[in-house]
């Protein structure tokens, strides 16, 4: 018997699965999908970074809105 390998996703594709999460637009086949080949420390490093890039952006918005 041949065992078929998972193919795990590279963390790109992890990084792109948390972008498109973020908005809420993620297709059910992708979502079925990822949850077969996702790595959950790729999603996890992969959401504090999004998490991190998203509180510096309101925060620049905040200073340059306020310095204004």
């Amino acid at each position: 018997m041949e065992q078929e390998k998972k193919k795990q996703a590279s963390f790109m594709y992890s990084m792109k699965a948390v972008f498109w999460s973020f908005f809420g637009l993620r297709r059910k086949s992708d979502f079925d999908s990822d949850s077969a080949k996702l790595n959950p420390v790729h999603i996890i490093i992969a959401a504090l970074i999004g998490v991190a890039c998203f509180i510096g952006l309101l925060i620049t918005i905040v200073k340059v809105v306020v310095s204004k």
